[in-house]
Parts: structure tokens; C-alpha cells; sequence
């Protein structure tokens, strides 16, 4: 089959690997920052409706997070198999698996999106709900539920434009949906002129409005062909081999992802069995992990896509020499980050609940016992992030799967019942769980077994 050439040179291929890295590392990161302001916006606005209020929005977080974490799985397949083919310079199945994964991923947003509808009053009363949360909860619930298919659709643009490594211009959508939210919120909560008040519902429309936005900016740049991918109309029409190549491969990416997110709700379960002031210690602990963790998070995306595109054109020492690069990056960065956090953990813990100086003490000493191995959690990240990118999605769901439910919550049980450590022994899960963890996945990348076969000679894509 003849390949057109890609409208921008590839550059990923070659040159400078620690530039490269950067380059892609740096706009992942700012996205990622971006859309935790997104959420803290909503929270911030729903918070001034009081407590109800909040709450309904609360219980209805883990439930969208969770089918969320299973639309990112798929976008993850689309990414790896693009970056492959644009390193190959194949533009022609570039644009195929495109045109594939968006269908696939519209057709497993609408089937979520009618299945949560149907089923967010029987999920909101199960969660436990009071009368006087559930109805707002319920519609919060649905609202967001429709706005899966949108956010489904901008994360399938999303993945493929990190696939053939255009990072930048999804970070421009995402800045002007966090500056279109912040503005839409209020108006939409508290109304303003034309705008009647709709409280809860408000938060949930504005949310769903930016997200159509984003969306439809995606599929409009997408379809015009300036940005690396042209997605045409013939693109669209279903390749079920493709479409089941794209799935499965992404299926253990989802369950990874969604794994992540049941096992984070596991250790809360622990957490709740020893009060309230190791629940907010928790909290805090949890919120300060996630957010130091978001550099890693993107040098791992960055390296997905430079170890996907290398295989794809054949040059399996440059994918690896990326790898190592990175992972040295990470750990440094990430060691450094753990060492500041170690020093001021008592003054970023009393930032967070500064008039209880419990909290505040068992947070600051859960803060210093996470920071210890920050940069073992970016080797894992970043290390995992490379197996993917070879298509090993399976092993980096087995590792994920061993990390949470064979190591830190046994571990964590173990510690914080039957030894005289209580709920210290759940912080120690953390530490422990992240070394072996590393000492695993580590093993698995060096014995090299992933360089041995490209996803380009197993997908074939049909002529159109």
C-alpha cells in the first residue's frame, strides 16, 4: 500500500533524546495541572451551595472517575498503535486506526453513557445517599453521564495527537475549557440575567457544555488535516479487525486504570476503620500525591509516545536508550521533589487544615513516609509507560494489579491489625509496595523481551 508522507516532518525519530523528552514532557504536564484546576473550579463554586450540595457532587465523583479511568484504557491502544505507524511514516493507517478509534470509543461512551442514566437512581441509593442529597445527586449523575460522550471523544483526540506527538495543541483546548468553566460555573450555579439559578445542575451543564466544546474543537481540527492526522468520512466506517486489534489492547489499559481507582477506594475502607483524623490525614496525603506525581505521570505519557514511534521505525536502541533516559529524569526529578516535601512537610500538611495541630502532626509524618520513595514511583510510571508503548499493555496491568491488591493492601492490612504499628502500618504500605513494585517491572524491561515484535506487522489495514 502506498503511504502519503505526513504533512509535518517527524522529528521524534531523531535528534536530541533528553530535548525530545522535554519537549513532549513538559505541555503533558501543564495539561495535567490544567485540569486539576478544572476540578478544583467546580469544587470551589458547588462548595458555596453548602453542604448538600457538595456532597451530591462527592458521591457522584468515584462513580464517573471510574468509567472515566475506562475510556482513558482505550485511548491509551489508539495512541500506542499511531505512534508505531507514524514512526513508520505510514499516514495511510495513521489516519485508518484514527478514523477506528474514535468510532469505537463513540460507540463504548454511548452504550456507558444510556447504561448510567438508566441506572444512577439504583447507583445514588446504593452509595447510601440522604433524601436531601439524592435527587440533586441523581441529576448531577445523569448530566454527567451524557457528558461521556464527549469526554470519551476529546480523549480519543486527545491520545492521538500524543501519538504522533503534537502535545501542545491539546494543552491550548484544555487552558480554554478550564477559562470557559470558570466562567460558565457561577453563571450557570448562581444564574445572572437571562440565566435562572440551577444550583447542582448548573455545575454539572457547565461541565457538560465545555466538554462538547473541546470535543467538537478536536474532531473539526482533526478532520481539516493540518495537525499530522486527516480523518475522512471513509475513515469512520467500521474495520471490526482494527476495531478488535484497538480493543484489545485496550482493555488492560482500562481495567488498569479503573483497577488504580477501586484500589485507591480499597486503602480508604482501611483508612476509615481508625477516625476521622486519619481519614483528613489521608485526604491530605493523597491529595499531595497526586498532584507531585503529575511530572512523572508526564514524562511516562511523553515516553509512551518516543518508544512507540522508535519501534515503529525500526530503531529499537533509540527506543530503549529513550526509556533509560528517561527513567534516570524521573527519578531525579522526582527524588528531588521528595527530598523539599520530606523537609516542609509540616508547613505544605498545616497549608492544607492549618487550625488542627493533630492532623497536621500525623499528616506531616505520612507526608515525609510518602516522599521516601517518590522516585520509585516515577521509575514504575515511567518504565510501565515504555512496556505499553511496545503493546505490552497486559503486563502493565499485571504489574498495576500486583502493586495495589497482591502487595500495598495486604501489606496494609497486615501492618495496621495484626501488628502493634495500627494506622502507621498503613502509610508503610505505601514505601514498601512501591520498591518491590519497581524491583519487578525493572526485571521485566531489562530482559528485554519487549523489543522483540512491532504492532505494525500484526495490524493490517484494509484499502479503503
Amino acid at each position: 500500500m502506498k503511504n502519503i508522507k505526513p504533512n509535518i516532518p517527524n522529528k521524534l525519530t531523531e535528534g536530541s533524546i533528553t530535548k525530545s523528552i522535554f519537549a513532549l514532557s513538559v505541555p503533558i504536564v501543564v495539561s495535567n495541572l490544567l485540569q486539576t484546576a478544572y476540578n478544583l473550579t467546580d469544587t470551589f463554586w458547588v462548595g458555596r451551595l453548602g453542604a448538600n450540595a457538595l456532597a451530591a457532587v462527592s458521591l457522584s465523583f468515584p462513580i464517573i472517575f471510574l468509567i472515566i479511568s475506562l475510556g482513558g484504557g482505550f485511548g491509551t491502544a489508539g495512541s500506542i498503535l499511531v505512534a508505531q505507524f507514524k514512526g513508520k511514516e505510514a499516514s495511510t493507517e495513521v489516519n485508518h486506526i484514527s478514523g477506528q478509534t474514535y468510532l469505537m470509543m463513540t460507540i463504548v461512551s454511548v452504550v456507558l453513557a444510556i447504561a448510567g442514566i438508566l441506572l444512577s437512581p439504583l447507583i445514588v441509593e446504593l452509595m447510601g445517599a440522604e433524601k436531601e442529597v439524592m435527587r440533586e445527586a441523581v441529576q448531577y449523575m445523569k448530566i454527567s453521564f451524557i457528558g461521556m460522550i464527549f469526554t470519551f471523544t476529546y480523549f480519543a483526540f486527545q491520545s492521538l495527537m500524543r501519538g504522533v506527538g503534537d502535545v501542545k495543541t491539546p494543552m491550548y483546548i484544555v487552558l480554554f475549557t478550564v477559562l470557559l468553566n470558570l466562567v460558565l460555573d457561577p453563571l450557570f450555579i448562581f444564574g445572572l440575567g437571562v440565566f435562572p439559578p440551577m444550583g447542582v445542575t448548573g455545575a454539572a451543564l457547565a461541565t457538560l457544555l465545555a466538554q462538547a466544546i473541546a470535543s467538537l474543537i478536536g474532531i473539526s481540527l482533526l478532520l481539516s488535516g493540518k495537525y499530522n492526522i486527516h480523518l475522512k468520512s471513509k475513515h469512520l466506517k467500521a474495520d471490526f479487525p482494527i476495531i478488535k486489534k484497538i480493543f484489545r489492547l485496550g482493555l488492560p489499559s482500562s481495567l488498569e486504570q479503573s483497577g488504580r481507582a477501586l484500589g485507591m477506594l480499597a486503602m480508604t475502607f482501611l483508612v476509615a476503620r481508625f477516625g476521622t483524623t486519619i481519614i483528613a490525614t489521608y485526604g491530605i496525603g493523597m491529595r499531595i500525591l497526586s498532584f507531585i506525581i503529575i511530572p512523572s505521570i508526564g514524562l511516562a505519557m511523553a515516553t509512551s509516545t518516543l518508544v512507540g514511534q522508535n519501534i515503529g521505525a525500526g530503531k529499537i536502541e533509540r527506543a530503549e536508550t529513550i526509556a533509560k533516559r528517561s527513567m534516570l529524569a524521573g527519578f531525579l526529578i522526582m527524588s528531588f521533589s521528595g527530598l523539599i516535601l520530606f523537609i516542609f512537610a509540616r508547613e505544605i500538611t498545616a497549608a492544607f487544615i492549618p487550625n488542627d495541630p493533630e492532623v497536621i502532626k500525623e499528616g506531616a509524618y505520612l507526608v515525609k513516609v510518602l516522599s521516601v520513595t517518590f522516585g520509585f514511583v516515577s521509575l514504575q510510571q515511567i518504565t510501565t509507560g515504555a512496556l505499553r508503548a511496545a503493546g505490552q499493555t497486559l503486563t502493565a496491568m499485571l504489574i498495576t494489579i500486583i502493586s495495589l491488591w497482591l502487595l500495598r493492601f495486604p501489606i496494609a492490612t497486615v501492618l495496621a491489625f495484626y501488628t502493634s504499628l495500627s494506622f502507621i502500618g498503613l502509610w508503610w504500605s505505601f514505601p514498601i509496595a512501591n520498591i518491590i513494585s519497581v524491583a519487578i517491572v525493572l526485571t521485566i524491561f531489562f530482559k528485554g523481551s519487549w523489543k522483540e515484535k512491532r504492532l505494525t506487522d500484526e495490524v493490517k489495514v484494509k484499502a479503503v
